[in-house]
């Protein structure tokens, strides 16, 4: 039976990756081996399947070395850190990884099984060992677009995040909420009192103490307008994401690229991001069938109608937090002309965005290498 290697499974994507594959049986068809880079020799999750008992250590080259594939949710510097190591010791299994550190190496396939399977299986008859998660946004714009992207319909677009505390992490989303609770504690009397009047309230509420160790700035109350590092031309990396990660998911040469920019921004939601878009299509089609590709490329996709009631109600982060489900709506043709499209699409990046894919490749490789 293969033995698989679990690293990072207690932070914010290695639990939601653990809960879905118990939910989809995943662990049955593996030996699981856990590993922790603070808690080695203690006693490991128990899971519906076999597994080892005890922790081991994740950064000890032989133990990692004895499985033939690992999923790594530990992170950038982790993976850059081992990745090396293991190859230089021989290691031959399937690496799986949640983090941006390889994506863009030539060895390394970016995995979104329902829009670029046939990248994938043509991978692995190659011989590539390498595979990673996509950039959140990215994974669900591809999910949510894929039929326009499938059919060559886009010739570029632009996209404006809304993208929600938990992506950055758990220690970030607790840090909202304990930003939001001391903006509350902070006004709370002139809320219990009648008479104080709303603009006095707001004034008050910008005076609060917040924790600052995560983001480094308020998030309750307010945005951050810029995420991850600066790069060229005045983008940020997470904005830089979205054409590098979009062409190479799906399998585009240069001379194919699809210009994908826009900007990134930080909202003060929990879970789930949100993405506005403008399209320029190469062509005029009529919304009918705009839609109809959207909604037949993959089972997870919703298109919701284009009104206010349905809008507001289904085309939430409220709404979709914690399900597969995509959204696409506010879908119309803009006043620039008939090729121009707009579009508003919301997903939990926690799941399409970061765990899902990770547990889908993984029964990939099995069934590729069980047919060999």
């Amino acid at each position: 039976m293969p033995l698989l290697g679990m690293v990072g499974w207690r932070g914010m994507v290695g639990s939601v990756l653990m809960d879905r594959m118990a939910a989809e049986g995943d662990f049955k068809l593996v030996k699981t081996r856990f590993f922790s880079t603070s808690a080695a020799g203690k006693a490991a999750p128990k899971v519906d399947g076999e597994s080892e008992p005890t922790l081991r250590d994740a950064t000890d080259i032989a133990s990692l070395g004895e499985c033939s594939h690992i999923i790594s949710c530990q992170g950038g510097d982790y993976t850059k850190q081992v990745y090396p190591q293991l190859l230089a010791a021989g290691w031959k299994g399937y690496w799986i990884d949640a983090a941006s550190a390889k994506r863009m190496d030539d060895d390394t396939v970016i995995v979104l099984d329902p829009v670029n399977l046939g990248v994938i299986e043509q991978a692995l008859q190659k011989g590539t060992k390498a595979f990673a998660g996509g950039n959140c946004t990215v994974s669900l714009m591809l999910l949510a677009l894929g039929g326009l992207f499938k059919a060559g319909a886009i010739e570029w677009l632009n996209s404006m995040t809304y993208q929600a505390a938990s992506g950055a992490g758990a220690a970030n989303m607790k840090e909202l909420l304990s930003q939001m609770g001391c903006v509350h504690a902070s006004v709370k009397d002139m809320l219990d009192d009648p008479s104080s009047s709303a603009t006095a309230v707001e004034a008050k509420s910008r005076e609060a103490d917040l924790p600052k160790d995560a983001f480094g700035h308020a998030l309750a109350g307010s945005l951050l307008p810029w995420i991850d590092k600066e790069v060229e031309n005045g983008m940020s990396r997470e904005e830089w994401k979205g054409q590098a990660e979009t062409n190479k998911i799906l399998g585009l040469e240069s001379d194919r690229t699809v210009f994908v920019d826009g900007i990134c921004a930080r909202v003060g939601v929990l879970r789930c991001h949100s993405q506005a878009f403008t399209i320029k299509l190469k062509e005029d089609m009529p919304m009918e069938e705009i839609e109809q590709l959207i909604k037949s490329h993959n089972e997870w996709v919703d298109v919701v109608p284009n009104n206010k009631e349905a809008s507001l109600s289904e085309l939430t982060p409220a709404a979709v937090s914690g399900s597969l489900r995509i959204r696409v709506g506010r879908l119309r043709k803009m006043q620039q002309g008939p090729q121009y499209l707009t579009a508003f699409t919301v997903g939990d990046q926690l799941l399409w965005g970061a765990a899902e894919p990770l547990r889908r490749t993984l029964r990939i490789i099995l069934s590729f290498e069980a047919n060999q």
